[in-house]
């Protein structure tokens, strides 16, 4: 990315309000009219129902953190029809920032991405000051929620449509593997993983854009491009841009990892962005796309260069790079410049399926 389109990806970004992940519900007198423990026929408060199911499909993941009773708090979000749109619901009588904080874990998303929403002042309050990057919302304004600029995602992809149902498959990954007795590896042969790489297609750009906002962890440089931008990139022959999609017995991932690499000469070639989904950082999937990298260089007859820019959560990336035979070369600023000769490149994990488009 050029010094230019960093600074307009800097400013712009510096604009706009992360976009929310998640959004964490409480229950009496929020979701629903009254107190369940003294009314067990609570009926849902107006509109909440069609702004469950619109979060749901704008791909935002939504959750619970009540004082309540679970089982019965359960049995009646499941009689009122809403009970599947709830992941890791925290129902029970711990601080509520605390149960935010349990919710981020399982997850295994930022704080800063979540909005909580309660009705009583000092249950925000106490959210705030354990986790101050937490938005809070007033249960009685949600007149407007789905007008808020951060709960409007630029896209709405086909893996946003279906993110919370990926979500819940990796649930029952969680639950097979935390009941498997033996290696993680055998685990992982039994999950008959197919690993998908190609080069960007159109239909891929929307998604493509998306993974630049949403992913941090697993992120070298924390670049972000806009459709039009990828686009150009897609169709320059100065660039490879690649997506990466994921399935298994459990069912899809969906488009889980990116790549750019710049042609910057005959001589080298460079990563400017490489980066994967969280969801599949325990599924060691995570050398696939680099390898196959090293392979199109090396066959190229061209030496790889890659950058790297540290986020405050991007380490393991910088490991990757540094674990993989990466050396660093330069540093300018905040950015990493690493080199690999490709004399070896890591092979494909034998309990995936790879294959690779044209």
């Amino acid at each position: 990315m050029s010094e230019t389109l960093q600074a307009r990806a800097t400013v712009a970004e510096a604009k706009k309000p992360k976009t929310v992940k998640c959004v964490v519900w409480d229950l009496d007198h929020t979701v629903w009219n009254g107190i369940l423990l003294e009314d067990e026929r609570v009926e849902l408060r107006p509109g909440v129902r069609e702004i469950v199911r619109e979060l749901d499909e704008r791909g935002i993941l939504q959750s619970i953190a009540s004082r309540n009773d679970h089982a019965k708090a359960m049995e009646r979000l499941a009689a009122l029809g809403i009970a599947d749109y709830f992941l890791h619901p925290q129902i029970n009588w711990a601080a509520k920032g605390q149960n935010v904080e349990t919710i981020a874990k399982k997850l295994n998303l930022g704080l800063d991405t979540f909005l909580f929403i309660d009705d009583q002042p000092f249950e925000r309050e106490e959210v705030a000051f354990a986790c101050p990057a937490v938005r809070t919302l007033d249960a009685a304004t949600l007149e407007g929620l789905l007008e808020r600029e951060d709960l409007n995602p630029e896209f709405i992809t086909d893996d946003s449509r279906l993110r919370r149902q990926m979500y819940m498959a990796d649930i029952r990954r969680q639950e097979a593997e935390e009941s498997f007795a033996g290696p993680s590896e055998d685990f992982l042969r039994t999950l008959e993983m197919r690993f998908t790489l190609a080069p960007c297609g159109q239909e891929d750009l929307q998604r493509a854009e998306e993974l630049t906002v949403r992913t941090n962890q697993l992120n070298t440089t924390g670049y972000t491009y806009g459709y039009d931008e990828l686009n150009a990139f897609r169709t320059s022959p100065d660039h490879v841009l690649l997506v990466a999609g994921l399935d298994d017995r459990y069912g899809s991932y969906g488009k889980i990892g990116l790549a750019l690499v710049e042609k910057t000469t005959p001589e080298f070639w460079t990563v400017k962005l490489l980066l994967m989904s969280c969801r599949v950082m325990s599924r060691g999937v995570g050398t696939i796309m680099m390898s196959h990298i090293m392979n199109l260089a090396k066959a190229a007859g061209a030496r790889l260069r890659a950058e790297f820019v540290p986020n405050g959560r991007n380490r393991m990336m910088e490991v990757t790079y540094r674990f993989g035979g990466f050396r660093e070369v330069e540093r300018r600023g905040e950015m990493i410049l690493f080199e690999h000769d490709l004399g070896t490149i890591a092979p494909f994990p034998e309990y995936v399926d790879v294959r690779i488009g044209a």
